[in-house]
């Protein structure tokens, strides 16, 4: 198999050896944070994989019902974390030894255009999860069109008598000459797909190609709905649907105001901080839940919050208000 590795094909597979090494440890090292150095896929611990993967829920493009379907049910959602964390393992240990090159670049591909899709708006200062996402997807067609070359077990299995690696299927799957007519404008065709690909959501998320800039990622935002009082109780929705993922948004006052902006009712931050927890209802795995200083609000946590309205009748202009430790305030109609 001398003849491949002198040949074009064999050498293009040989100079993208470091792009195989980087990219595949990118995607089994998940697999080795997640469960060989630290067990993240325990719910019940704290760093679960799930409340990370609820961040992204939010504002994901195109398949935010998938994940808000797999937040909503816990189990079907540690299911799916383990899968997942199961295949980026495989195609990433695979990429690596260079095996089955293809069809692992195809699962590259896939990956990461979940990350783009699904987290492509996170990132406080680079665009990280964009950056990520769209780099994984044009690697993972690079990796395609060359497979592996010298340095690789597609290589050892090509030098040994066996029979399958002179089948078209594993030029397909493995490494090896493309049998792939007219690759040229293919190549073209889909590069374009990928270029545009990358200048839509580069676009959609940041703003990035023209307009103004924006970042989801610096600032928290809480969406307040379903407001409704049942009798001596008011009962309301909390979304948090912007800011940085590593922290929540800590809420340190809950106000009621009339229509001349008093303050009719208002809870403070201790009293946040020991809010009961039989009074907040989550919907998914990221929890809005009481801490030591404040009510904390993680990245895509969604729950119904009820508060005593100790005998104010509320009428028409009252309004909601909360108020994050940062000073940002959120204020809603009541009614």
């Amino acid at each position: 198999m001398k003849q491949y590795i002198d040949s074009a094909v064999g050498k293009a597979g040989l100079f993208t050896l470091p792009l195989r090494w980087v990219i595949g440890w990118t995607y089994f090292s998940a697999f080795w944070r997640r469960l060989i150095l630290d067990n993240k896929l325990i719910p019940e611990e704290a760093g679960y994989i799930g409340e990370k993967f609820n961040h992204f829920l939010p504002n994901a493009l195109g398949i935010k019902p998938i994940i808000e379907y797999l937040v909503s049910n816990p189990e079907a959602l540690q299911i799916s974390m383990v899968i997942f964390t199961i295949v980026e393992a495989i195609v990433g240990l695979f990429i690596i030894l260079g095996l089955f090159t293809r069809l692992m670049s195809i699962g590259v591909f896939f990956l990461a255009m979940g990350i783009l899709l699904g987290s492509g708006w996170i990132g406080t200062t680079c665009l990280d999860e964009w950056q990520i996402g769209v780099l994984g997807v044009a690697s993972g067609f690079v990796l395609f069109l060359t497979g592996s070359g010298a340095y690789s077990l597609d290589n050892y299995l090509m030098n040994k008598p066996y029979q399958f690696t002179n089948k078209k299927w594993f030029a397909f799957l493995g490494s090896g000459e493309l049998p792939i007519k007219n690759l040229a404008p293919k190549v073209l065709v889909m590069s374009l797909l990928i270029f545009g690909l990358t200048l839509f959501t580069n676009q959609y998320f940041h703003g990035g190609v023209f307009g103004t800039l924006h970042n989801k990622s610096v600032k928290p935002k809480v969406e307040i709905s379903n407001i409704q009082q049942n009798g001596s109780q008011l009962s309301f929705q909390l979304f948090r649907v912007e800011g940085a993922d590593v922290y929540g948004s800590f809420l340190i006052g809950i106000q009621i105001l009339d229509e001349n902006n008093q303050v009719i009712k208002s809870i403070g931050q201790e009293e946040l901080a020991q809010f009961p927890k039989e009074k907040i209802n989550n919907h998914y795995v990221a929890k809005i839940k009481p801490g030591k200083h404040s009510l904390i609000l993680p990245l895509g946590a969604k729950a119904d919050l009820t508060i005593d309205l100790e005998g104010i009748t509320l009428k028409e202009n009252y309004a909601l208000k909360l108020i994050d430790i940062s000073g940002i305030e959120w204020i809603t109609e009541i009614k």
